[in-house]
């Protein structure tokens, strides 16, 4: 059993982090209505957390291959923990986002080193089963995380969603420092700060562009500001990344058809597949009058379909050409978003479970191949890279999923609203701040619910319908970039590559696992 301690002191943390990104999502409405946020503020609690993941992985990986992986990990961990707190404690909106940034950072640090802990932890077959047990870990936060921000939302307030971390994170570090190997590349080259401070301003501006847009106005100074930064950022991120003798991410293996696939599926898959759960929470909370545990039950389809597939057919997936596994899973999310997009105002909360459920295969088929495809694409050198960028993809989905669909939901309300047709009544004199109200999930004095009803049943419509096209669209574009096969990799050495692409063959110092 004490060979396995490293392995437990990793997953606590990914599960952790992980376990984040979705467990919010059903308590939104509370954290709304408690500290007064609307639905911006609402959108960067959820997006500030993806964004600052997909931000600092690349760079967190780097710094770790040069002062040491379990360092950079039991710092996350520590930031992560303190952030938490702060979470739970914001006495209001601002510093909310903000903790939630700081979690993030932490939680960069923590994704950006588990698989280079495990990979120097374990040998052999005690490897492959470390690695199974951390993918099965990643798939049950992911199922779990709404039900368990349900019920902790319900019983104990949307505080202890963010202090439930706290024991967590606690007995994270204290296995972590007393089992998991120390290492270091002893070659890793200078960090790419120009890159990654590009890369942040690019990711960070593009959100807010999104965001303001539809409130202030595409011509508004500072959407327009936004929008100069971000083509700017992204310029300049261009420029560092080609001209840099040791990049955070090599454009060169963009070159690679497959490689350029298996990016684009992972930012397609994360920005279809779980960008509308939040409005689909909202819709369940504050227009069908379900609590935060009810609705978080209501999600769970999607996650234990997509878990049990994963488990059960992952490996027939993995030998299949990447093609079908990812450009027909993606297709399959897409049709379950289609699935859902039929809610009018008699609609109630089993309208959604088929459409969940047919997302969650199209998860399932996705999630298990996706790393496997990116190192794959890639020379064995260029695997830690390939990883992070994954990861990098992944998550800048999710934040300008989170924003995109923000948008078409908003402006869906106000144009219900403002037709007022749409529910039989007349039309709503402020309808601007009538849907920023109701996609905030506050109550909105003196509109018929029969109208709040049918309005926002056909704004979530609309939201459903851009995430279906989005990911059949990328469904197609992925499967004419997979067609090309990748040069098979040699098996990786039994170092982690760094993030810079070095590998790296250092021995652990002392591990449990050794003795």
């Amino acid at each position: 059993m004490r060979k396995w301690w490293p392995l437990i002191a990793v997953s606590l943390g990914v599960f952790m982090l992980l376990t984040d990104i979705s467990i919010v999502i059903v308590a939104l409405p509370d954290i709304g209505a408690a500290l007064g946020m609307d639905f911006d503020g609402l959108q960067w609690v959820m997006d500030g957390y993806a964004l600052a993941l997909a931000a600092l992985l690349l760079g967190l990986g780097a710094l770790a291959d040069r002062v040491g992986r379990r360092r950079v990990y039991t710092a996350g961990l520590t930031v992560f923990a303190v952030a938490s707190l702060g979470c739970g404690l914001a006495p209001n909106g601002g510093v909310l986002i903000a903790a939630r940034i700081v979690q993030a950072t932490g939680g960069a640090a923590m994704f950006a080193t588990a698989m280079a802990l495990l990979n120097l932890a374990y040998r052999g077959r005690d490897r492959a089963v470390a690695f199974g047990v951390w993918g099965a870990v990643s798939g049950a936060a992911a199922a779990t995380g709404p039900v368990a921000g349900g019920l902790l939302t319900e019983y104990l307030g949307w505080r202890s969603v963010f202090l439930v971390n706290l024991p967590v994170a606690v007995a994270a570090v204290i296995l972590a420092r007393r089992t998991l190997p120390e290492s270091r590349n002893p070659d890793a080259h200078r960090i790419d700060l120009p890159g990654a401070a590009a890369f942040t301003v690019a990711a960070g501006s593009a959100v807010l562009l999104l965001i303001r847009g539809g409130a202030d106005g595409w011509t508004s100074p500072s959407v327009l500001g936004a929008a100069g930064t971000t083509a700017a950022a992204l310029a300049v991120f261009l420029l560092v990344e080609r001209r840099s003798p040791h990049p955070l991410l090599d454009l060169a293996l963009f070159r690679s058809p497959v490689f350029t696939g298996v990016m684009l599926c992972g930012l397609v898959y994360s920005a279809t597949a779980f960008s509308y759960l939040p409005y689909t929470s909202l819709w369940l909370q504050s227009v069908l009058g379900r609590g935060p545990m009810a609705a978080g039950l209501t999600l769970l389809p999607m996650s234990l379909v997509a878990f049990a597939v994963s488990a059960l057919a992952g490996r027939r997936l993995a030998v299949l050409p990447p093609a079908v596994p990812l450009a027909g899973g993606l297709a399959v999310i897409g049709a379950g978003a289609l699935l859902q997009c039929t809610l009018d105002a008699s609609s109630t909360w089993t309208a959604l479970l088929p459409g969940l459920a047919l997302t969650g295969l199209g998860v399932g088929a996705v999630s298990p191949v996706l790393a496997a495809g990116a190192m794959a694409a890639v020379p064995p050198e260029r695997g830690g890279m390939a990883g992070g960028a994954l990861n990098t993809f992944r998550q800048l989905g999710q934040a300008l999923g989170i924003a995109v669909l923000g948008l078409v939901l908003h402006q869906g309300l106000r144009a219900s609203l403002a037709d007022g047709s749409t529910g039989g009544s007349t039309a709503v004199p402020d309808p601007e701040a009538a849907a920023r109200a109701l996609s905030a999930g506050a109550p909105v004095p003196g509109i018929p619910s029969e109208l709040v009803r049918a309005a926002f049943a056909t704004a979530l419509d609309r939201t459903l319908l851009v995430a279906a096209l989005t990911a059949l669209v990328g469904a197609a574009v992925v499967a004419v970039l997979l067609r090309a096969r990748p040069t098979p990799a040699r098996p990786p050495a039994d170092g982690r590559p760094s993030a810079n692409g070095r590998a790296t063959e250092e021995r652990p110092k002392g591990t449990l696992a050794q003795r």
